[in-house]
């Protein structure tokens, strides 16, 4: 049975247009406390008191908030005098070498307060430090690599992972002993194809599409494009890095190749919840008419996204034109409303909606989406997506945009499964950096450091 030809339809945001492509007694051995953690600066660091040793008369602040073995401290210098020992008198110790030895904090104190209290005991004592290997995922098109061959545009990088401060929030992840993973994430949009670059990561597929959706759109590839960008599989010496390196997406088609409607939305949303999504992203929407109101102009949509936002972080695409406000589900209060950056990080591109006179509701956040046709448009600042036919193109729009903080809230999720939703999203769009004018951009590095504090 057709639908009523006056049932709602919601388009993909990718930017239509021709991208014009021109020329990133004895020692006792310690019971092993905890491996790694994410230990977090509170604003304020104890100096331990510098104490002048036969080896050297520099004073020595540890950072104590870098990572760290928690549960232990070293003792450096040579031989120990009377009163230090007496501090270490009732502690497990282990000598380590000549001059080192591994001291166990007692219950109930900090690190650095046990190492405080060695300090003033004649004692020179710092953390444990973790340290890690510094080597950027092997994918071509991470910045620094050797790049992905794009027909007609050369050999292109992902510019856009340095721009949001995604290789500092890996390095950060694993120096605390954590996989970038993502946390279950919902990807709502047109059919994600077979892609080399996607192996492992779709793990579950279902199709929503009504008959006025006019079958699957398997020519744009948009939804490969914004599961890619959310998590193409990482350190496979193949193409693009997603935001995320591992962990399951859900590609639930609900865009064909002449839109989707409330009802195929509709079913999605609760479908995801139902798989336990953490995050929902739609690099879909409509624009508003005149009269409609974002939290009442399509209501079983607007029901099913307050309920979904229960459970899950759900972002969406602001839209792609200047003059008409933001797209609906993006002003829906229940979502996080995504601007895109063209060329620079300093204004909205010139494409991305915002707010306007008759709809004064502001993006949340903002994030690359390609120059498009706006000023400083190069191939280098659009965005390097996964095609079609496990090919690599250059395309432009909030659609790519949105994925982009899907990734981070997914990383956050996972990094601390504690977070709800609410929490998750207040971090997020808290962690943002802001421009001059205001304008919130995303901080992918600052996000997980604040899902982890």
């Amino acid at each position: 049975m057709s639908l009523p030809r006056r049932a709602l339809l919601y388009a993909a945001l990718p930017l239509s247009l021709s991208l014009v492509l021109t020329a990133c007694p004895a020692p006792v051995t310690p019971t092993p406390p905890p491996a790694a953690v994410c230990p977090q600066s509170t604003g304020t660091t104890l100096m331990t008191q510098a104490v002048q040793s036969p080896v050297t008369a520099a004073r020595v602040t540890p950072d104590w908030t870098a990572p760290r073995v928690v549960g232990r401290v070293l003792v450096t210098g040579a031989a120990m005098q009377a009163q230090g020992l007496s501090a270490l008198a009732g502690v497990q110790t282990l000598a380590l070498a000549d001059g080192l030895t591994l001291a166990v904090t007692p219950a109930g104190q900090s690190d650095e307060a046990f190492a405080a209290r060695l300090s003033a005991a004649g004692l020179t004592a710092q953390p444990d430090f973790l340290y890690q290997a510094l080597a950027n995922p092997n994918d071509p098109g991470v910045p620094g690599n050797g790049g992905v061959a794009v027909t007609g545009a050369g050999t292109q990088t992902q510019t856009y992972l340095n721009r949001i401060q995604a290789p500092a929030a890996w390095t950060f992840l694993q120096g605390c002993g954590k996989t970038p993973a993502a946390a279950t994430t919902a990807i709502l949009d047109s059919r994600v194809e077979n892609h080399a670059d996607l192996a492992g990561r779709i793990t579950a597929r279902a199709s929503f599409l009504t008959p006025d959706a006019g079958g699957s759109d398997s020519t744009t590839g948009h939804g490969t494009a914004a599961s890619g960008l959310v998590g193409a599989a990482t350190n496979n010496r193949l193409g693009l890095a997603g935001v995320t390196w591992t962990g399951p997406l859900l590609a639930y088609e609900v865009l064909g190749s002449q839109g989707g409607s409330t009802s195929s939305l509709t079913q999605a949303l609760n479908e995801a919840v139902r798989q336990g999504a953490k995050v929902v992203n739609m690099s879909l929407g409509r624009i508003l008419g005149p009269n409609e109101a974002a939290t009442s102009s399509d209501q079983a949509l607007g029901t099913a996204l307050t309920n979904a936002a229960k459970s899950a972080v759900l972002v969406a695409a602001a839209g792609n034109t200047a003059g008409d406000g933001v797209y609906f589900p993006a002003s829906h209060p229940d979502v996080i409303a995504v601007g895109a950056l063209g060329a620079s990080d300093t204004a909205l591109a010139c494409y991305s909606a915002r707010p306007s006179t008759a709809r004064p509701r502001p993006v949340d956040i903002s994030a690359p989406g390609g120059a498009g046709p706006c000023t400083g448009a190069t191939n280098a600042t659009q965005m390097l997506i996964l095609g079609t036919g496990n090919t690599y193109t250059l395309q432009a729009g909030t659609s790519f945009s949105a994925p982009l903080v899907s990734g981070a809230a997914a990383l956050m999720r996972a990094a601390n499964p504690a977070l709800s939703a609410a929490e998750t999203k207040a971090r997020l769009l808290g962690s943002a950096n802001q421009t001059t004018a205001g304008l919130p951009i995303l901080d992918v590095n600052a996000a997980v450091r604040a899902a982890t504090r």
